[in-house]
């Protein structure tokens, strides 16, 4: 709780001071709505923000797994191998140079209007902060333990297994809290670009009928699937991650 109380303490103060500065100016609700303005429509709307929210969280969750899937094998084939290593980062750069808004229209054309598209863009802005923090966590490992192990005999997937791997974990969960905190983007920005569902598509619709109470309400929604993700692989990572904790003490 007291950890909690300043986040929520500067946070109730940011609102009200929004609801404060609505009421006085009197500001249109389509320029910028109040606070209790998008409480009332997050409670009014609350059916049509979960069945919106539940196709965005969705394309989120495979995005995640996807970038999973190519992120820790291709780290892994880059740490062992230095000339993938050299080959590879110059396009693994190049993937994050190009804005997303580039890609995504590509996407809607390779993968069509469904969800795979979305899933990709999704992956595609998770996967590079995996990748880096994940090799570089592999490359910081104490070479002392390192040749400790080797003159213990231990072969290369005992060694992997037992020492580069746990020593990676930190810097693994590090760049799994960055990736899932930014993965709403690339799902949104698939939806804005082409999409009949989700809240990119919700939002792209409040915001061609001036219901700007909406798009704040899918957004509002949209930052809690975001700390949600954030708090899980938080939660993940204490239970994982055991023996830093106790290393601490």
């Amino acid at each position: 709780m007291r950890r909690a109380a300043a986040p929520l303490a500067v946070t109730a103060l940011f609102l009200l001071a929004w609801e404060v500065l609505c009421r006085w100016r009197g500001i249109p609700a389509y320029l910028l709505p109040a606070p209790s303005r998008i409480a009332a429509v997050l409670v009014r709307e609350a059916p049509l923000l979960a069945r919106h929210g539940l196709v965005t969280g969705a394309e989120i969750l495979l995005g995640i797994a996807l970038s999973l899937a190519v992120a820790v094998p291709l780290s892994i084939l880059m740490f062992f191998s230095s000339s993938m290593e050299r080959g590879l980062s110059p396009l693994l750069v190049a993937s994050q140079a190009i804005p997303a808004f580039a890609a995504a229209p590509l996407l809607i054309v390779w993968f069509g209007y469904g969800m795979g598209s979305k899933v990709v863009m999704a992956a595609v802005i998770i996967f590079f902060p995996l990748a880096v923090t994940l090799l570089q966590g592999f490359k910081s490992c104490d070479p002392d333990l390192v040749t400790l192990f080797s003159a213990m005999g231990a072969d290369f997937r005992t060694t992997f297994r037992l020492l580069y791997w746990p020593w990676a974990l930190p810097y693994f969960f590090a760049g799994l809290r960055v990736s899932v905190s930014v993965a709403t983007i690339g799902a949104v920005i698939g939806e804005w670009v082409g999409s009949q569902k989700g809240l990119g598509f919700l939002m792209m619709q409040g915001n061609a009928r001036l219901r700007v109470d909406l798009v704040f309400a899918a957004i509002v929604v949209l930052s809690l699937v975001g700390l949600g993700l954030w708090h899980a692989v938080s939660l993940v990572e204490r239970r994982t991650v055991r023996w830093r904790d106790e290393t601490r003490r």
